[in-house]
């Protein structure tokens, strides 16, 4: 039996891919370590979404490399999506990778690593299509939260995205098996449940009757004891409905806190990149979850230089921020990716998209700062996320904020608390983006 070694990049949808990988390894007797060095093997679970992500998981193989010609480490395998998009380059330009498995091949760790191990070599790619196979994980999250996939792939074909060629179509798990994992994932400690896939809201579209059933799912996760937030990321715009907005809305264990990504308010635009709807569709959408779902939070990713963005488009963008309020908000610059159709229209240059996006980046501060100012007075419930040491202070975070993402609430207690506990948290102040407070008896 081996040691074995893993590293996840990208979103959290990698994440659980590499969790369920960790447990299968696990299952067949080897051992999962903490950390890379001395292992016989390193898995790299890569992202290839976009040029940052390709970047960082070729520096993390070339550091697994300068491990291995050290003689820290044995063989190098890389997984995900960035196998899955340059799997004829991989080997040939990384000659220090011993293996490559692609999207559809998660299943196949084991027999990968046993094949490396007797210095075999490994490169498959099996369907991209194929139905998720059910199994279990190793959480490499706090275990007060946990993320949950509730399907594969992606029908969406935006056109600056490869994702729906790494990933394939649209898979939905069965609601039975979401329901199982989510109840053991309770049973070992988890509070936090966090749903996500590539679009959430288009979850058993693909399923037969072609229903929306997010709702009916969010329903019966909200059942489940020991769960106590839910939430929900990754909802498109046109896929939200009354019967969503209703259960957000009646649900007490559904954090009031929304993740849409809509990259922009350009009607023009957005028809151009086929995201469907336009920008005034969004402003009433908006108009409508909030009367809808008083104290929503709504969290969007925004793409700054798309093709057909001028400076005019660009500053209907921050008209847009300025009048919407939204209160998170994440700007990428446009990145060209090869094989997509937005890389063959007509762009910006790089360094204009990027400080676009560090335009919108300050223009939301200013929104954040005043959303912060508001808070202080009121008395919120805190997850309690663990212990800082430098700056000798609990921290967590209220339901307006996602791990990773979003910002803190740092806790002055005159009792320990524990990390994973809800508190009570009365808001006195803010500093550089966060909150801060002190734990009182009361309830929010």
């Amino acid at each position: 039996m081996a040691n074995i070694g893993f590293i996840s990049l990208g979103c959290a949808k990698n994440q659980v891919d590499c969790e369920r990988m960790m447990f299968r390894v696990q299952e067949a007797g080897h051992t999962v370590c903490a950390e890379v060095a001395g292992c016989d093997v390193v898995v790299i679970n890569t992202c290839g979404f976009i040029d940052s992500a390709k970047s960082e998981a070729i520096d993390y193989i070339l550091k697994a490399a300068a491990m291995k010609e050290a003689g820290l480490v044995g063989k190098i395998l890389v997984t995900g999506c960035l196998s899955q998009r340059y799997q004829g380059e991989i080997l040939k330009e990384l000659p220090e990778v011993d293996g490559i498995l692609g999207t559809g091949s998660y299943t196949e760790i084991v027999p990968a690593i046993e094949s490396l191990l007797e210095d075999g070599k490994v490169e498959r790619f099996d369907s991209i299509d194929a139905p998720e196979q059910e199994t279990g994980r190793i959480l490499t999250t706090p275990e007060h939260y946990a993320y949950i996939k509730i399907a594969e792939g992606c029908d969406n074909h935006c056109a600056y995205c490869v994702i729906p060629s790494l990933r394939g179509k649209y898979r939905s798990r069965q609601m039975d098996d979401v329901l199982y994992e989510a109840r053991v994932l309770a049973s070992q400690g988890v509070k936090e449940l966090i749903v996500v896939a590539q679009d959430t809201s288009r979850y058993g579209t693909d399923l037969p009757g072609h229903k929306r059933l997010l709702p009916e799912l969010l329903r019966r996760l909200c059942e489940i004891d020991g769960l106590h937030w839910i939430r929900v990321h990754y909802v498109y715009p046109d896929e939200i409905d009354e019967e969503f907005m209703e259960v957000m809305a009646s649900e007490p264990k559904i954090v009031k806190y929304l993740d849409i990504p809509i990259q922009h308010c350009n009607s023009e635009i957005l028809k151009r990149m086929n995201r469907r709807g336009d920008g005034a569709f969004l402003r009433q959408l908006f108009r409508r979850l909030r009367e809808k779902i008083p104290g929503l939070v709504i969290r969007t990713s925004l793409i700054t230089g798309l093709p057909g963005e001028g400076e005019e488009e660009f500053r209907e963008l921050c008209r847009f921020l300025r009048s919407e309020r939204l209160e998170r908000v994440g700007a990428f610059a446009f990145s060209p990716e090869e094989g997509t159709p937005a890389a063959e229209m007509e762009h910006v240059d790089s360094e204009t998209a990027q400080k676009r996006a560090e335009a919108v980046e300050m223009l939301q501060s200013e929104i954040m700062d005043e959303w912060n100012a508001a808070m202080v007075g009121k008395t919120v419930e805190v997850l309690v996320d663990g212990y800082d040491e430098e700056q000798g202070q609990f921290f967590g975070r209220t339901y307006a904020d996602s791990p990773e993402i979003d910002g803190r609430v740092w806790i002055a207690s005159e009792e320990p608390l524990r990390e994973g506990e809800f508190v009570t948290v009365r808001i006195d102040g803010c500093v550089d983006g966060d909150l801060t407070g002190y734990a009182v008896e009361e309830e929010a």
